[in-house]
């Protein structure tokens, strides 16, 4: 269907707007402290507005009328190579990727702004996060129009949303797309070179460059588009995060009020600069391949004018494998499934009183769940899931997520002071 690389076709406070943002710092563990940086979702280019005016200098709609502000985008945004004498890899990837990343604008009568998104097909098929095409769950049915990289415009049809992993596929009625190629996020490796294509801040065909910062990352998401699973027998439980945000635009959560979950994914971690506007552009390889979706980046505070700040090189995205699953499924179906073990976990630490943790530990199984037939008990503690070491429960909760509901993992765990190892077919997550 999609063109890959094979075929060559302690917590963190929750930030909501209004709230001063912590000051800059680092966290080790998760639930304790040591003045950590604020995650923010790199999502909407300037915010949503809801209610009264929108703060900030990044603000791209007017209030009042919707109507563009002083900034705007070009007719078309292509890569343009002035030279052909010594040309930069970077220019020859973006140049191969670019026709196949489009703006999206999404609106409803009380919120709207932008993000991006990846052609999948030439059926038009696009690839993009959840909390762009439903401004962060304020809307169930936002208006949404396509800019492609030619600077024509379509309207678009939500296909499906899957908040458990904050992505999205919506479909154009168009001719003559270019789909994307999707590379093997698995071969990633850090300090490789990639950079991030998108409309940060609403400039359409922006271009940054960067390295892959680190691999298997794990980011906790406080998402009002996530079903809540408070009290649920998941797979976090009591666990808390130690890298926890809200995808917070100036009047977004105060203005509606909407409840919000915690979601934990696996990411690639990069040093190209992300901004808002950037959620559900790729991230691509040297090679013009597609190996993430952009989701989020760090801040280390909020602007003076009160709106959320820009990059500062630390920024998160979506591994292609993973996110090539969940999209097919949603074509397929409308929505993707997700693994569940059925026990709720928490962190182990590493020793008494120690600021590190080492594993899940299991507090709890429900009988009749994946756990309970794979003869979890609670005290196990789990260290590794199909042979990747498992930090804390936040980890665990994001591989099980990331695999379908029905896969097989092979868990190891410590019972007893000895380790174990357990196969388990895992149950199926809520859907939202």
């Amino acid at each position: 269907m999609f063109q890959d690389e094979a075929d060559q076709a302690g917590n963190a406070p929750t930030i909501t707007s209004g709230e001063p943002l912590p000051s800059p710092g680092y966290r080790t563990g998760r639930g304790r402290t040591f003045r950590a940086p604020v995650l923010i979702g790199a999502i909407l280019a300037g915010g949503m507005l809801g209610g009264a005016a929108a703060a900030g200098a990044g603000s791209l709609l007017e209030p009042s009328t919707g109507a563009p502000a002083s900034v705007s985008s070009p007719l078309t945004a292509q890569v343009v190579v002035n030279s052909t004498d010594g040309v930069a890899a970077v220019a020859v990837a973006a140049k191969k990727a670019s026709p196949s990343v489009v703006t999206i604008s999404a609106t409803s009568d009380s919120a709207g702004g932008t993000g991006s998104g990846i052609i999948l097909d030439q059926q038009g098929h696009i690839l993009t996060n959840t909390h762009v095409v439903t401004l962060d769950g304020q809307s169930a049915s936002a208006s949404i129009e396509v800019r492609t990289n030619d600077g024509n415009v379509y309207p678009g049809t939500v296909v499906g949303t899957d908040p458990l992993s904050d992505l999205a596929v919506v479909k154009i009625d168009a001719q003559g797309l270019v789909p994307a190629t999707l590379g093997d996020s698995s071969k990633a490796n850090v300090g490789d070179n990639v950079i991030a294509i998108g409309a940060p801040l609403g400039l359409q065909g922006t271009v940054t460059d960067g390295i892959v910062s680190a691999v298997n990352r794990t980011i906790t998401i406080a998402s009002s588009a996530a079903p809540d699973t408070t009290g649920s027998t998941g797979n976090n439980g009591s666990g808390g995060s130690g890298r926890r945000y809200r995808y917070s635009q100036p009047g977004a959560q105060n203005s509606t009020g909407a409840a919000s979950s915690d979601i934990s994914i696996n990411v690639l971690q990069t040093d190209a600069p992300i901004n808002p506007g950037n959620s559900g552009g790729p991230l691509v390889n040297s090679a013009g391949e597609v190996l993430g979706i952009n989701v989020a980046i760090a801040s280390a505070g909020a602007s003076t004018s009160g709106g959320q700040s820009g990059s500062i090189g630390v920024g998160f995205s979506i591994p292609v494998n993973d996110a090539k699953r969940v999209a097919q499924e949603i074509i397929a179906g409308g929505s993707a499934s997700h693994g569940q073990l059925g026990a709720s976990l928490s962190d182990a630490q590493a020793g008494p009183g120690s600021q590190f943790t080492s594993g899940a530990r299991v507090t709890g199984v429900s009988g009749g769940t994946s756990a309970a037939k794979a003869g979890i008990t609670s005290g196990d503690v789990i260290t590794a899931l199909d042979g990747r070491a498992i930090q804390n429960a936040e980890e665990a909760t994001a591989s099980f997520r990331e695999h379908a509901a029905g896969d097989t993992m092979r868990i190891t765990l410590i019972r007893g002071g000895k380790e174990q190892q357990v196969s388990v077919t895992l149950g199926s997550a809520p859907k939202a």
